[in-house]
């Protein structure tokens, strides 16, 4: 049953393919869509809901892909797996697949459904252009999620990544959404080098690409560690990881490879939110999450990952507090929290990035699509300068409701799904030594996240009723039904000096068309979901680790119980309950040890008792119990600096209090308004002299290397050129030819004569 959940998402592309061919100028395209990709859903539900549980994983094939040996000498004792390269076209069903689909394949079939409404301006080839490449993403992406071997994840990786770009630049007629999507799929192939080399190194280490043939082998380094013995693991066992770590870091947005997605949100709404928010984005975090044994086996893999997250998040947070533009607010909110996902893998913590995915990608996805909405709705417009009061507006309070929600999930508000996943993040950073400094920048960023995100609830949804339509507004087409046109949904950038309000000539008599039913639907839907998630984090797993999502990471590769938990933390709280003994040395069906037995945590644990230092704590608290509060306390600050910055006193859209703060903050606020000038950065340092370069060697390939190849074939000709008047045909040419022959012969005996 479960091979069929991406057949059929293919199956959606091929019948938006032959819609295009037989010029389907309707909806039928976005039903088939949700169709073919809601049952994807329900075998993935079906499968999960028949699932044995308890580290059990199987192994689905299709059919054979890429089988070849070199081994064919008869009595040959070499190793065949050293011999042979199998990649057949499996799945690898477990757990962790199944966590990692429900939630792919679900939002797809919600986003998709509100896709139907929101693209219904560009009926015709456009709309089946637009779910082909939608369906071709979700085929692509359960292939990297469900592939039992490296290279069938490879073709899903790079298979979104071929989609993104797609959807990135569907507008093609816009040079920024060009631009924008050849800027994404460049950035990715940075790190997809670094992903292609990690699995050739994998393959010629282990002799095979499959998942179980590498989890097997590695329990070798699990034992050896368990014994002490740190020096059998060999160096390039521990550069796997770190190859595998650049392929995650581009895919998901991280420093320093993150600038892609925030212009990717030249794209449709629908694709920011399926691919860059809830699904594709979360690639790296799913591949380290999968590979983790090999991770735990590298002295530098996961502090590189810890701190790069760390940073990311802090970085992103910065800007997202200073930007205008709400859409692109919602995009560096999403490279701030895949840097906690990240952080949350590297301080050993792998449940809690895997659970903070898992509601990331409900409150996330929603607060896009609100955004998609307004966007929508207004003609494009996105500045926050310009809105104020949408969810007092008539038919617009299920949006305002979806975005409150969405908006407390992300700032961590208290007994929302979000302030668990994060909670969990923070207290394990806190708990593994050596890593406290991590957990206050994580803590510290809590705050900016609850900030930024309150500022645009407050701004835009919130306060005096006022509005001005976008760049997209064209007075002779403003109807409510599917025909009302737009320019394109790529978004204008909002960020110029001006605080431009009000109704002005131009957009007299425009009234904002409120979302129709599908947009409605799809956002009650995720509003719901968002708010039922919370009661996952109560349900008891086998391990007592995690809630629900805990479970599913116990069951598979991803399995990690940090010995640094404390003794008699509270259950059900931050997920991460119970007690952990380190004691335990059981090894589940992965390859993949239990507790402090896993090479990189027992390494942590045997220099925290050799300095004494014991398990983390937060201000001497035990963290588990103490982020409760914490994390609460700093998270209702931002809302409340938010709201008293953006939302009391405000009588316009355009001016707050925050306003008299930005001179005194001087060059920090142009800083992050300019994102830090990182772009600006790369093309000073790394594009700019690539293009000075690359025009140098044009001009070396020009005079010099094309000027060689054109003299060898110029000298031919200008002989024969020379040559050619002798051979005239013409009788007394040739007497006069002979004639100056003898001549000269004469001249010359008569001159070595006289010598």
């Amino acid at each position: 049953m479960a091979g069929y959940i991406p057949l059929l998402a293919l199956l959606g592309f091929v019948l938006a393919g032959a819609s295009a061919v037989l010029g389907v100028k309707s909806k039928l395209p976005a039903f088939l869509s949700v169709g073919c990709i809601g049952a994807s859903f329900v075998l993935t539900l079906v499968t999960y809901m028949g699932w044995p549980g308890g580290g059990h994983h199987e192994v689905v094939k299709l059919f054979d892909w890429i089988t070849f040996s070199w081994d064919s000498t008869p009595g040959d004792t070499t190793d065949k797996a050293s011999a042979s390269f199998v990649a057949n076209f499996s799945f690898y069903i477990d757990s962790l697949t199944l966590l990692w689909m429900l939630f792919v394949t679900g939002l797809a079939t919600l986003i998709a459904l509100y896709a139907s409404e929101y693209m219904s301006h560009d009926v015709g080839l456009g709309y089946c252009r637009f779910f082909a490449a939608f369906n071709l993403f979700v085929f692509s992406m359960a292939c990297l999620v469900m592939g039992d071997n490296m290279l069938l994840l490879y073709l899903g990786w790079e298979g979104v990544g071929l989609c993104s770009y797609l959807l990135i630049g569907y507008f093609y007629k816009k040079p920024s959404a060009v631009a924008a999507a050849k800027k994404a799929f460049i950035m990715n192939r940075i790190g997809d080098l670094g992903l292609a080399l990690g699995i050739m190194l994998t393959f010629v280490h282990f002799g095979s690409v499959e998942y179980a043939v590498i989890f097997e082998k590695s329990r070798v380094y699990i034992e050896a560690l368990q014994a002490g013995r740190l020096s059998d693991v060999p160096l390039h066992v521990q550069l796997i990881p770190l190859l595998l770590m650049v392929g995650a870091f581009g895919k998901s947005a991280q420093l320093p490879l993150y600038v892609w997605l925030p212009d990717a949100m030249e794209g449709p709404t629908p694709v920011s939110a399926l691919i860059h928010a809830a699904t594709m984005v979360t690639a790296g975090v799913y591949l380290i999450a999968r590979t983790y044994p090999l991770f735990l086996c590298s002295d530098y893999a996961l502090p590189i990952v810890a701190w790069t997250g760390a940073l990311t998040a802090l970085v992103a947070a910065t800007i997202g507090m200073a930007q205008f533009d709400i859409k692109r607010i919602m995009a560096y909110s999403t490279v701030s929290q895949l840097g906690y996902m990240f952080a949350g893998l590297g301080v050993l913590s792998s449940t809690g990035a895997a659970y903070h995915v898992f509601t990331h990608a409900f409150f996330k996805a929603m607060l896009f699509l609100s955004c998609g909405a307004v966007m929508h709705g207004f003609g494009g417009q996105l500045d926050l300068r310009k809105l104020s009061g949408v969810a007092w507006m008539k038919g617009w309070g299920i949006v305002g409701l979806a975005m409150l929600v969405g908006c407390l999930n992300l700032a961590g508000f208290p007994f929302t799904a979000g302030y668990y996943s994060k909670d969990m993040i923070l207290a394990e950073a806190f708990s593994t030594p050596g890593m406290a400094a991590i957990g206050w920048i994580l803590l510290v960023t809590a705050g900016l996240t609850a900030y930024y995100t309150f500022r645009v609830f407050f701004r835009v949804f919130v306060g005096p009723k006022e509005f001005e339509p976008g760049d997209e507004v064209h007075s002779h087409d403003h109807g409510h039904g599917d025909g009302h046109e737009h320019a394109g949904h790529g978004h204008g950038h909002g960020h110029g000096d001006g605080h431009g309000h009000g109704h002005g000539d131009e957009t007299k008599g425009f009234e904002p068309h409120a979302p129709g039913w599908a947009i409605n639907t799809v956002l009650l839907t995720l509003t719901v979901a968002s708010v039922a998630v919370v009661g996952l984090n109560f349900v008891k797993s086998d391990g007592g680790h995690g809630g629900w999502v805990g479970g599913m990471v116990d069951g598979s590769s991803a399995k990690y119980h940090t010995p640094f938990t404390h003794e008699g933390e509270h259950e059900g709280g931050q997920g991460a309950a119970g007690t952990h003994k380190a004691e335990e040395k059981k090894s589940d069906g992965h390859g993949a040890a239990g507790h402090a037995y896993m090479p990189y945590g027992m390494q942590l644990k045997k220099q925290a008792d050799a300095e004494g230092m014991g398990t983390g704590s937060f201000l001497g608290f035990d963290p588990h119990a103490a982020m409760y509060y914490a994390s609460a306390i700093v998270g209702l600050a931002g809302i409340v600096v938010a709201f008293w910055l953006h939302l009391a006193g405000r009588t316009t859209a355009a001016k707050s209090r925050a306003d008299g703060l930005l001179p005194a903050m001087g060059p920090l606020a142009r800083g992050a308004q300019g994102k830090w000038f990182v772009d600006e950065y790369y093309d000073a340092l790394i594009r700019t002299p690539l293009w000075v370069l690359s025009n140098v060697f044009h001009l070396i390939d020009k005079l010099i290397v094309d000027g060689l190849v054109d003299l060898v074939g110029w000298i031919p000709r200008a002989v024969g050129s020379a040559v050619r008047p002798t051979q005239s045909g013409v009788i007394h040419g040739y007497a006069l030819g002979m004639a100056g022959g003898v001549a000269l012969i004469l001249v010359v005996v008569l001159l070595v004569t006289i010598a």
